[in-house]
Order: structure tokens, then C-alpha cells, then sequence
């Protein structure tokens, strides 16, 4: 059950929304037990955005919820690959990218909690 949300400040095409939902689906692969069956997304394009008192630059702020927990070395892969590909479909430069996660014990879908 993971959620990854991405608000950057540029646009957002449709060729690069579709093509970071194929990839954030297979990268989300590197967090065992995580596949992209479970796995939404959502995307906020051109927010006005601020780094280090700045706005002159394009900036992602990518959020990560994951069901349970995973390991260091899992969110480093995890923190490579999102990287990579916000600035391989964006442009963005990883120095302007920040990625948070959020691990939680309780998830709700289809009426229930896991």
C-alpha cells in the first residue's frame, strides 16, 4: 500500500506523468513486499516553490507512504531511483529534489484496516 505524491514546480506533460507512473511502479519494487498493484500516485505541477530563499530554479518535493516499515538500505535504493527518474522525465536537478517518507501501522482501504 504505498502512496507516492509529487509536487514539483515546472509542468508536468502528459508523456512524463505517464512515464514517471511506469517508473515510480517499478521502482517501488526496491522496498520488499512493495509492487506497483498496490501503489498510487498523485501529481501537483507548477506549485510556486521556494529552496534556500529561492525560486529561480525548478524544485520536486516527492512524499513517500509506505505500510510498515523497511530498512536504511532499502530507502537509499529507493532515494537513488526516484531521483534518477524526476531527473531523467523532469529535468529536475537531484540537488532540488527532496523526498520524505512516511512509514505507518495502519492503512485503510475497501472499508477495513490492514
Amino acid at each position: 500500500m504505498p502512496y507516492i505524491r509529487t509536487t514539483v514546480s515546472n509542468s508536468i506533460s502528459e508523456t512524463a506523468r505517464d512515464n514517471l507512473k511506469k517508473k515510480f511502479g517499478e521502482a517501488i519494487a526496491l522496498i520488499p513486499g512493495k509492487t506497483e498493484a498496490w501503489l498510487m500516485l498523485s501529481f501537483e505541477d507548477n506549485m510556486k516553490m521556494y529552496f534556500k530563499g529561492e525560486s529561480s530554479e525548478e524544485y520536486a518535493y516527492i512524499e513517500i507512504s509506505l505500510f510498515g516499515t523497511t530498512s536504511d538500505a532499502a530507502y537509499d535504493r529507493l532515494t537513488a531511483a526516484v531521483s534518477e527518474i524526476v531527473n531523467e522525465e523532469l529535468g529536475i536537478d537531484r540537488a532540488n529534489i527532496y523526498i520524505k517518507y512516511e512509514e505507518t501501522n495502519h492503512w485503510g482501504w475497501n472499508g477495513n484496516n490492514f
